[in-house]
């Protein structure tokens, strides 16, 4: 019994424990009424999380890009490539979001305790405010755009130094591998939390609102599909000059690994294999871009974090200008490419993106409840993405092998 239960994923775990917390919220509001304070704690714990982890990701991802003559060739080529990947999906989130008005067929969420007031908007005023004043105020009181823009800044401060500060970039990378760790530690618990908030959510919940949820869960696939059958093969033929089909055939396992476990860095290996004996591309430029993709190439994470910006404003009511799209797009390139690295990490980054955008937390038991449908699409993405951008480089270099591409040398 025990050694089964250490087989149980994460993200079965947390399926077990929205199916109890649905089953208690049904069956008795008395006890989800009890056990809300479980899930409450899940929230502060989530909460705890964002600063550190937000502020140490970013920083080391930045740090792991290599010395400033690598970024020069082949790491600010897919630096590029990662950035604007990440601002064209989420760009096609946010108008998909737009064009069916996701999240506005329902007012449960507009009342005093949900509602975002929304005052005069001035999109320059808004950017200078993301330049923080005082980085110990706005750590102090959660201002993530200026953690963010702060991170920024020192990861590229710490780059361009290199050897002379070693110790402190080791420094932000083991800081950022202790918010990992404390993140599984969170997400261990994350089960228990989300079932009372699921338990909580059942006996409030409308079914207009499950209309818009189920919704959301069919934009976003239905987004994943364009970017992966039309967006990417397109990139590939205009950029690497590569026929689209064949190039999807090669990293077919990379696909079907990315969608079955929907890990990364359980896709890496694969990833990695498929580029160096398949795609004919050279250690040298693999070996560099994959695992930095694996970690800052999230794509997928992007198209979402567009979607859930006009989601959130449309159910809190919140009228979206020119200035809000602009920093949705922002927001989905910094925060991708910040996501850390494990499971249940989608869970956390939205909570990052609910504070950020000034939006209640009511959304985070129904995203932690869809997250499991919704991420294989997100991690096919996230790894095909990185094959696409290392194959372009390749090619733009001179770099990949012909041979093996046409499999000449099998």
């Amino acid at each position: 019994m025990e050694k089964a239960k250490k087989k149980l994923s994460l993200g079965t775990k947390i399926l077990i424990g929205i199916i109890i917390g649905l089953a208690v919220g049904f069956l008795s509001p008395e006890l989800a009424e009890t056990l809300s304070p479980l899930g409450s704690i899940f929230l502060r714990l989530l909460k705890m999380l964002m600063v550190p982890l937000v502020f140490f990701s970013i920083t080391a991802g930045i740090c792991k890009m290599g010395d400033v003559k690598r970024l020069a060739t082949v790491g600010l080529r897919y630096i590029i490539f990662i950035l604007i990947a990440a601002g064209i999906t989420s760009t096609i989130g946010i108008i998909v979001a737009k064009a069916i008005n996701l999240g506005s067929g329902t007012t449960e969420f507009l009342d005093e305790a949900a509602q975002v007031e929304t005052v005069a908007y001035s999109f320059i005023d808004n950017m200078v405010a993301w330049i923080p004043e005082n980085i110990v105020d706005a750590m102090a009181t959660a201002n993530m755009l200026q953690i963010i823009v702060f991170a920024i800044f020192l990861g590229v401060a710490l780059l361009s130094l290199g050897d002379r500060v070693g110790i402190f970039i080791k420094f932000m990378d083991q800081g950022s591998e202790i918010m990992l760790k404390i993140t599984e530690f969170v997400m261990a618990y994350s089960p228990i939390g989300i079932a009372s908030l699921m338990a909580t959510m059942v006996t409030t919940i409308s079914g207009a609102t499950m209309k818009e949820v189920i919704a959301f869960i069919a934009a976003d696939y239905a987004c994943g599909i364009v970017v992966l059958v039309i967006l990417y093969p397109i990139v590939v033929k205009v950029f690497a000059k590569l026929a689209p089909m064949r190039f999807m055939k090669k990293i077919s396992e990379p696909i079907i690994v990315a969608a079955t476990t929907t890990s990364s860095a359980a896709t890496l290996p694969v990833s990695i294999k498929t580029a160096g004996e398949k795609l004919g591309i050279p250690e040298n430029i693999y070996g560099f871009t994959l695992p930095l993709g694996n970690t800052c190439g999230m794509s997928g994470f992007a198209l979402f974090i567009g979607l859930l910006c006009v989601f959130a404003s449309n159910l809190y009511g919140l009228n979206l200008s020119v200035g809000d799209v602009a920093q949705y797009i922002f927001l989905g390139i910094v925060l991708s490419v910040g996501a850390a690295g494990v499971k249940g990490a989608g869970v956390i980054m939205s909570t990052v993106l609910l504070e950020t955008i000034g939006m209640p937390l009511s959304l985070i038991p129904i995203l932690a409840a869809i997250w499991p449908a919704i991420d294989p699409c997100h991690t096919v993405l996230n790894n095909v993405g990185d094959l696409v951008g290392t194959s372009i480089i390749a090619r733009q270099l001179g770099e990949m092998d012909m041979d093996v591409y046409e499999g000449k040398t099998e």
